[in-house]
């Protein structure tokens, strides 16, 4: 039965007497709304540890000013309910005002934060890494695991890990898809019906940007054309980005040498998806 802990000091309690007894713990921090993404970094977090712990918090400072925190779906009974399903241990479900007392101290993160969804969201990924911060210190995993379909997050927080000195592991998980390809999102529940059916065009953008990988493209900019042709010809929805940056170190390249990341997102009516594919040139290796 999966034991729900809404203080930090009783969090912080369980796990350092878990630790005392030589448990490891695996780790998922998330924002609730779970689904089968979410998922299956949870069953790995259950396989590979003694002890399993999901956080469910929607943290409020890493939403901007126009963005939709009020709006992110909650549903944490729901979630509670799919936490005893798979048998993970504990879920850490803290409040706004739990989690930050006083007015929080600021995390700038710099150059990684400024590309990319740092460019389009300012401050966003100052308010992640406080959060995986003050998490990490209060659940103390011993593995911590995060999807790819948020690269730039999962290169960043990889970064504070060995920054900070945090004594764990960041283990990255490959994108789970729906079946037409689609990247699980919570914010896929805001798609219309058409919507949800031009979408699929993002994946099928970065296979095709992929095959020409694959037949030897090299160039940066022609890959980058590949999948804003395939976007436009596909889908009404609007393309906010397509960019092609050196993974993880987030550099911008125009000839690929080694490992990179295809980066897009796309705007609907009231969600902006993202999705990503990395490559990488074996040749160099």
């Amino acid at each position: 039965m999966t034991k729900r802990i809404t203080t930090i000091k009783e969090m912080q309690e369980i796990t350092t007497t878990l630790k005392l007894k030589g448990n490891t713990i695996g780790f998922v921090p998330t924002m609730g709304a779970l689904h089968d993404g979410h998922l299956t970094l949870l069953r790995r977090a259950k396989s590979e540890n003694d002890i399993s712990v999901a956080s469910v918090f929607v943290n409020p400072l890493q939403f901007g000013p126009d963005e939709d925190y009020e709006d992110y779906p909650r549903q944490i009974e729901i979630d509670e309910q799919l936490l005893i399903d798979n048998g993970i241990d504990y879920l850490f479900y803290p409040s706004a005002e739990e989690m930050y007392p006083t007015v929080p101290m600021t995390i700038h993160v710099g150059e990684m934060a400024s590309v990319l969804e740092g460019a389009k969201r300012p401050g966003h990924f100052d308010g992640v890494v406080m959060v995986v911060n003050k998490l990490f210190n209060i659940v103390q995993p011993d593995r911590a695991y995060f999807g790819k379909k948020d690269a730039q997050q999962l290169a960043i927080i990889e970064a504070m890990v060995k920054l900070f000195n945090h004594n764990l592991e960041v283990i990255g998980i490959d994108i789970v898809r729906e079946n037409d390809g689609l990247a699980k999102s919570s914010r896929n529940v805001y798609l219309t019906e058409d919507e949800r059916l031009e979408a699929v065009a993002l994946f099928e953008s970065l296979k095709e940007a992929n095959k020409a990988f694959q037949n030897g493209e090299r160039n940066a900019e022609k890959l980058q054309s590949i999948v804003i042709n395939y976007l436009i010809e596909h889908t009404k929805g609007k393309i906010d980005e397509v960019a092609v940056y050196a993974y993880p170190e987030l550099k911008p390249v125009d000839t690929i040498t080694g490992q990179v990341f295809i980066s897009i997102a796309v705007k609907y009516s009231k969600a902006r998806l993202i999705d990503n594919i990395i490559l990488k040139d074996e040749r160099n290796d």
